[in-house]
């Protein structure tokens, strides 16, 4: 007998065959593939957004950050904490120890010890940032444009900058700011800038120089993209974390050398209150009046070691060779 036909089902069945197959391959192309377990789906980070992370949960750059940003309210508004006057002295307290309301005693002009190391901050922490933005400003310029440019412009800076590199930094304070009458900030923070631009110079020309020869400039060049844009757009974006991160630093640096030039009479003159000039003339009195040096200094070396900790911690954050 002749073999009778198969059902229709049997080729084509309800839910399979190459109907069903085709709707549901249109199905999963419209609802898109599946997300991938584990991984993230949202924006990818930046080197940025990694380090603030790891910055947020590094104690190191915690505790520095807290220190730094009460050092400067301090500095911005010292009445917060010190309501007295730090230029209104008594002779007949001079060099006398804590008293209720002067917690750290009396200077040799009978000034109050508490209230000049409160309004001193004011000094360093102004001479700091401002020899700081002044130096990476003009150091980040010029390195940029020598390491973009190359060529003469290139040559004719590393030797600019090798001259300075020359000239030793307290001998260079002696020479320029002895010719200064004034006592305040800005001849320091001029002398500071005029001897720390090269670092920063040779930090921004190095970090240009590499990253002008990477795939994604190569391009932006090729597509016909000017200077100024491959410079501002593509180049400075991703040579500015070594910059940041010496600069961070140097802060804590310059106010240690702020502190230095004030102390050996060539710096800050009273009647601005420094730190460095209350160290230089507490230790003459160190024997009689310990106290005098001790809180003055306390205060720079925390000071100092707070920027030094977070220019530390922002570089282990920045580098990727660290992680």
């Amino acid at each position: 007998m002749p073999e009778s036909p198969e059902p229709q089902d049997a080729i084509t069945p309800a839910g399979g065959g190459a109907m069903s197959l085709a709707t549901s391959e249109a199905e999963t192309l419209e609802k898109g593939p599946p997300p991938t377990a584990g991984v993230p789906t949202g924006k990818p980070r930046s080197l940025w957004s990694d380090a603030w992370q790891d910055l947020r949960r590094n104690p190191v750059f915690v505790v520095s950050a807290l220190i730094i940003l009460f050092l400067v309210l301090i500095a911005v508004w010292p009445e917060m904490i010190a309501s007295g006057n730090p230029l209104q002295c008594d002779l007949a307290k001079a060099q006398d120890g804590s008293a209720p309301g002067h917690p750290f005693g009396y200077d040799a002009q009978g000034c109050d010890v508490y209230t000049r190391t409160v309004h001193g901050a004011r000094a360093s922490i102004t001479v700091g940032i401002c020899a700081t933005a002044g130096a990476t400003l003009l150091g980040s310029v010029l390195g940029g444009l020598a390491g973009f440019y190359g060529g003469w412009w290139d040559a004719l800076l590393s030797r600019l900058a090798d001259v300075f590199f020359g000239i030793p930094i307290i001998l260079g304070g002696l020479v320029f700011l002895s010719v200064v009458t004034s006592g305040s900030v800005w001849p320091v923070v001029g002398f500071i800038v005029l001897l720390g631009w090269p670092q920063i110079s040779r930090i921004a020309r190095g970090a240009v120089v590499t990253a002008k020869q990477n795939d994604y400039v190569q391009a932006a060049r090729a597509l016909g993209a000017g200077n100024g844009r491959m410079l501002l757009r593509h180049i400075a974006p991703n040579a500015v974390a070594p910059v940041i991160v010496v600069a961070t630093i140097a802060l804590g640096t310059y106010i240690a050398l702020e502190a230095t030039l004030s102390f050996i009479g060539v710096g800050l003159k009273p009647p601005t209150v420094s730190w460095g000039i209350d160290i230089s003339n507490a230790s003459v009195q160190i024997r009689n009046a310990p106290h005098m040096l001790l809180w003055p200094a306390g205060a720079l070396s925390i000071t100092v070691l707070a920027f030094i900790m977070l220019g530390d911690a922002v570089r282990d954050a920045l580098d990727p060779k660290l992680r």
